[in-house]
């Protein structure tokens, strides 16, 4: 690829829309193509060796637990030593590569990976559960990082020529931005490709080597995705693949003396636990480390008597179970104005007892949670959410041999029930009821997170005293709570949610960099 195209201006890459037959047909042959392939041994990668370990992680579909979808090799504290050593040689010639090239590779594999969109997105839905929509929402994220962090990366190293230092007579100055060292990428499951490849490509492109631990329930899918960089020629060293245990591989790497970074996404317990970790300066480490984290949220849909009450219902449906509501940025409380609650609330009801359940890959709306952990936590707070609230729909096991949850639905909730305070991440919705639109606001912020939120009103004074009150890191007014795209929506949250760093944004880079002024006497 040209500089020419590098430099045209960003643009998100487009949904499917599977209502055209076309489409639909090319996503089923690819779930045909797809499921012929599960099943296969995936290699750990350090360096240039591929090595294959006794120790296997079996990833599973959760929407047919009798059906593997493929076998991980796993990792151990040996072989994370052995993935640093590579990453630290590797890491001294690449920070040498143009940052233009270095971009040239993630305008590649975005190539790539949008020519072979289905199959990708093929491998979430039997892997993570994904429906089709989903799916392919996530793999267009993942090109989406890919593409806008090249052009960032480019952007940013010419930085002095388009925004140059304040001047003074008799001297030249300028400031570049150098890379940090070698990055620990711990990603989640939830976006198996788009979040793992997106916090992956920015630490690349901004000249550090990576060590990349997937979450252990979707290691198949970042294996596609390290299979897809070799593809496109990126030298040995500098992605290491690395699945394990948070323990054995997670936590010593993240203690590791030379570990530069670490970007994690995941819970507020692990997030918070690494953030202690990281922050004890070890024997033989000359910095401070970095922590870029993203942990989560009770994030929540407030409506006012004035709104579109259809449309908020949608909304708050949306935000609820899109992905079965293991999405961060998941709407799990909606507070709604007492004088329109009876009837929001059943508009609500009767939207989410429309919702089907069944296997992804016939695009079921609803398909099932990750694991048997997850489910088995989730079930635990329908128990609770019984004892508090009200049950109007959902509240019970969906479907045999996989871990389907009914959408489920609680309200006339107390602000401060568990199920409006702790973040569930599955398909249960909470509803409380404010008396007024300002209390409802408050009832809002009442959260130690502060991730994503809706506010529905038609009263613009209300909206502006919205936007400036309601604390959280990505508002949407009049719409749902989900969906960032990037580059549109930076996404990062305050308090518990994380370090506000904005995925896909213009200063997300700067997290995998450091500044390095320049000044010379003429």
């Amino acid at each position: 690829m040209t500089t020419t195209i590098q430099h045209t201006p960003f643009k998100n890459e487009a949904f499917t829309d599977f209502s055209i037959e076309e489409n639909k047909q090319a996503m089923q042959a690819a779930l045909a193509k797809v499921k012929n392939e599960l099943g296969k041994k995936f290699s750990l990668v350090i360096g240039s060796e591929k090595l294959f370990t006794e120790e296997q992680t079996i990833s599973i579909n959760p929407g047919n637990v009798e059906e593997v979808v493929g076998s991980v090799s796993k990792g151990s504290k040996e072989l994370a030593e052995k993935a640093m050593q590579e990453a630290l040689k590797a890491f001294e010639s690449w920070k040498k590569v143009a940052p233009a090239e270095r971009a040239e590779y993630l305008f590649k594999a975005a190539d790539l990976m949008r020519q072979r969109k289905h199959e990708f997105s093929s491998y979430l839905v039997y892997e993570a559960g994904k429906n089709w929509a989903e799916a392919d929402a996530d793999t267009a994220e993942a090109i989406d990082f890919m593409e806008f962090y090249a052009r960032e990366m480019i952007r940013l190293s010419e930085t002095s020529i388009h925004q140059p230092l304040t001047k003074i007579e008799g001297e030249e100055t300028e400031i570049t931005y150098i890379p940090l060292g070698v990055g620990i990428v711990i990603s989640p499951f939830n976006f198996p490709l788009a979040i793992m490849a997106g916090t992956a490509v920015a630490g690349i492109v901004s000249g550090n080597t990576i060590i990349l631990k997937p979450a252990d329930s979707t290691p198949v899918v970042a294996a596609k995705f390290v299979e897809l960089m070799e593809e496109v020629g990126l030298p040995a060293g500098v992605l290491n693949f690395m699945p394990g245990d948070g323990i054995e591989v997670g936590e010593y790497l993240v203690e590791h003396p030379k570990t530069r970074f670490i970007s994690f996404t995941g819970s507020r317990a692990v997030g918070c636990r690494i953030y202690e970790r990281a922050s004890k300066v070890q024997p033989g480490q000359i910095w401070l480390k970095r922590v870029v984290a993203e942990m989560g949220g009770k994030d929540g849909v407030v409506v006012d008597e004035t709104a579109d009450l259809d449309a908020a219902a949608a909304a708050i449906v949306a935000s609820a179970y899109g992905f079965q509501g293991q999405k961060c940025s998941a709407g799990s409380r909606a507070i709604i104005v007492e004088s329109v609650y009876d009837e929001v609330v059943a508009k609500v009801t009767e939207l989410t007892k429309k919702l089907t359940v069944g296997l992804p890959e016939e695009n079921y709306p609803i398909g099932p949670v990750i694991d048997q952990k997850s489910f088995d936590k989730i079930m635990s707070y329908i128990e609770i959410g019984k004892t508090e609230g009200r049950l109007l729909a959902g509240g019970s096991k969906a479907k045999e041999n996989g871990f389907y949850i009914e959408p489920t639905v609680f309200a006339d909730l107390d602000p401060k029930a568990r199920i409006m305070q702790e973040e569930i991440f599955g398909p249960v919705l909470a509803l409380a009821k404010a008396s007024n639109w300002k209390e409802a606001i408050d009832i809002y912020n009442d959260t130690e997170y502060g991730l994503t939120g809706a506010f529905h009103s038609k009263v613009e004074d209300r909206i502006n005293y919205a936007l400036e009150t309601m604390h959280c890191g990505n508002l949407y007014i009049n719409k749902k709570c989900t969906g960032a795209l990037v580059g549109v929506h930076p996404f990062g949250g305050f308090n518990m949610s994380g370090t506000d760093s904005k995925a896909g944004g213009y200063d997300y880079l700067l997290l995998f960099t450091q500044a390095k002024m320049r000044a010379r006497k003429i």
